[in-house]
């Protein structure tokens, strides 16, 4: 079978996190949904200096808002990741082709959207006194234990290191 993941960016605002973010997509084989209105343009000089190396073995798709995004794309299935998600996100059990769903870095996703998918919605687990994770690191995170849930599909897993 052939595995796919979808990573979903609703109005990034930080270069930098979008372009780690898109350098995890290409080493992981995601594709990268962006959508707009976004806080740069993907020429910004920031944004390339994160995923410079990687930029051209992307698959990426751009939106014009999210309406756009949830047409496209409708009858798929989401995972919308937030801090006030019910659902760690090592417990729930991701299917294949999902489209794991992350809000700007301000302010998250739209708490009418986290309430219209509550059963959906994802969390990492942090300490309370920390309002959240940085977007970057969450969806490194949240990429690899959806692959890791499917045995890391078309990655490798050896190491390069030698015996010595």
């Amino acid at each position: 079978m052939e595995y796919k993941l979808n990573i979903v960016l609703i109005e990034p605002e930080i270069p930098q996190n979008t372009g780690n973010i898109a350098r995890t997509c290409a080493a992981t084989g995601a594709k990268l949904h962006l959508v707009s209105p976004m806080g740069f343009v993907i020429t910004d000089k920031h944004l390339k200096r994160a995923g410079l190396d990687y930029w051209d073995k992307l698959d990426i798709v751009y939106y014009d808002s999210t309406k756009d995004f949830f047409e496209r794309n409708r009858g798929k299935k989401f995972y919308f990741f937030s801090t006030k998600g019910k659902i760690i996100h090592s417990d729930m059990k991701y299917e294949n082709n999902a489209f794991l769903v992350f809000g700007k870095e301000t302010k998250g996703l739209d708490e009418k959207l986290l309430k219209d998918n509550y059963d959906s919605c994802v969390r990492l687990p942090m300490r309370g006194m920390i309002r959240s994770l940085n977007l970057s690191n969450t969806v490194c995170t949240a990429t690899y234990e959806v692959l890791r849930q499917w045995g890391y599909p078309e990655l490798s897993t050896e190491g390069k290191l030698t015996k010595f």
